[in-house]
């Protein structure tokens, strides 16, 4: 009976344990959790994809409405391998990209893509708030913001005195007719004997404005009607909110249950039963479990995937590259000409923040005008910038702001930003991820040896105005018998590259 007992209990055991199992899988596959969709699309696809326009690939919003589920996840998994067989969607796409592969994601289950393409199938959060903003701001508001934007700002303000005068509800000082005459040509409005136009060339010690005879009426008076709205705040909280709607609930729970569950199972062979295969087996599993947590533990040392350290000022490379749609390599000067992309000075800054001393942007619940004001003002601290005064203060002892670098290789491993960035063409979001979405700065890319080498293994090169290349790649070709040579077989993969 003592035999008997325990090995009927423990196969009624191991029967729940299996059902926990199938019911823990059968659960998850049936859902899709958008939530994690997002998460997996920010890490694997946002350098090369956006849902809603081309970046160096595709736009991917409702992608699974124009590809099965089983076409999808084999182009995700291995493109190369699909491409192999003959599918002619995937030859079209390779064709159609000039022969750039995809990086494959063999790392990704099924589970893992049926989440990405549910996020896919969403509607965009940017198509969104932009048609809430298109709906509440007055279209020729958002016209004459633009042109003043391009014209005015570097010499006007609406709320204050800048090089010129607020021009904050100008209109209800001066007549459009006026107005429309002044701003096309001033000196010949003052030349004609107008009062106005005389007192304020006097008040500005002779310093004329500006002629803009290009402008035309209906440029203008969109002009003055965005003086008259001014900034409007746009209201897309809403917007956000409906976009951000919670996802399905997760079945992550479930995967906790099965490790209590077999947690439990273990002690219960150490403790209560008295089945020495049993204990082998599971000493064997523990020392099993235990070897893979140690390695993979120590696999994850030095890489720094999602690092985002507080920074001395906030920074916002969405504000910056996204919203005015500043160049990467206008504060990273260096990146397309030396080995490291640099860090701006202080000056680089004050190109811009000399006539910006606010910020008029869009606010949070937790960043308002206020902080980022403050920020702004950190700059003028840093380099001693009268901001009322619109001068350098004498004598200043200036401060370094000391900024927390985020993305940086073992002293072992050599990597030329120049190499990349002006003889491969590399775009900076293929490394460094969506910059033009993130707040604050964090480090996308893993950065690893097999990382780079995956990209060099699908990367093909780029001929164009390169006839050193162009030669190379005619020899290789036939060496390989391939019609686009990679990185890697042009090279990419000898140890000496980056390890010397």
């Amino acid at each position: 009976m003592k035999i008997v007992m325990p090995s009927s209990t423990f196969k009624k055991f191991l029967a729940g344990l299996s059902f926990l199992f199938l019911l823990s899988f059968s659960l998850t596959a049936q859902e899709s959790d958008p939530a994690n969709g997002k998460k997996l699309f920010n890490t694997n696809c946002a350098a090369c994809h956006k849902l809603d326009k081309k970046l160096i690939g595709p736009p991917l919003g409702g992608v699974a409405d124009r590809r099965s589920n089983e076409w999808l996840q084999a182009w995700i998994k291995d493109n190369n391998a699909l491409r192999a067989t003959g599918d002619q969607d995937a030859i079209d796409i390779f064709e159609e990209y000039n022969g750039m592969p995809m990086t494959p994601y063999p790392q990704l289950s099924e589970q893992d893509i049926n989440d990405i393409l549910a996020y896919t199938s969403g509607e965009p959060a940017e198509a969104k708030v932009a048609a809430v903003a298109s709906q509440e701001v007055d279209p020729k508001v958002a016209v004459g913001k633009k042109i003043f934007q391009t014209n005015c700002a570097s010499c006007h303000k609406l709320d204050k005195k800048l090089i010129g005068p607020a021009l904050g509800g100008i209109a209800d000082r001066r007549s459009a007719e006026w107005l429309r005459a002044w701003i096309k040509d001033n000196n010949a409005l003052r030349a004609s004997g107008d009062q106005d136009a005389i007192d304020i060339f006097e008040e500005y010690n002779g310093m004329p404005m500006t002629a803009f005879p290009q402008l035309s009426d209906d440029d203008i008076d969109a002009i003055i009607a965005y003086t008259t709205a001014g900034d409007v705040q746009q209201v897309v909280a809403a917007a956000e909110g409906e976009v951000l709607a919670s996802p399905k609930s997760s079945t992550a729970w479930m995967s906790y249950i099965v490790v209590l569950v077999l947690l439990g199972l273990i002690i219960w062979i150490y403790v209560a039963s008295n089945n020495g295969f049993l204990k082998i087996a599971a000493t064997i599993f523990v020392l099993i479990l235990t070897g893979y947590i140690l390695f993979d533990t120590l696999m994850d040392i030095g890489i720094d995937q999602d690092y985002q350290p507080i920074q001395p000022i906030a920074f916002s490379h969405k504000i910056h590259a996204g919203d005015n749609k500043i160049d990467c390599q206008y504060c990273h000067s260096s990146a397309k000409h030396s080995k490291m992309s640099g860090i701006p000075s202080v000056n680089v800054c004050m190109n811009c923040h000399k006539s910006i001393s606010e910020y008029n942007g869009p606010t949070t619940s937790d960043k308002d005008k206020a902080f980022y004001d403050a920020e702004i003002q950190k700059i003028y601290d840093a380099i001693g910038w009268d901001s009322e005064n619109l001068a350098y203060i004498e004598n200043y002892e200036q401060k370094p702001i000391k900024w927390v670098r985020i993305h940086s290789l073992p002293d072992f491993a050599y990597f030329n930003h120049a190499q990349h960035v002006t003889a491969g063409g590399v775009a900076c979001q293929k490394c460094h991820g969506p910059v033009e979405e993130m707040e604050d700065m964090y480090q996308f890319s893993p950065l690893t040896m097999g990382w780079c080498l995956d990209c060099h293994k699908t990367t093909a090169v780029d001929l164009k105005g390169n006839d050193y290349y162009a030669k190379i790649h005619e020899e290789l070709a036939k060496k390989y018998d391939v019609n686009k040579v990679t990185i890697a077989q042009l090279g990419g993969k000898e140890c000496g590259k980056c390890h010397y």
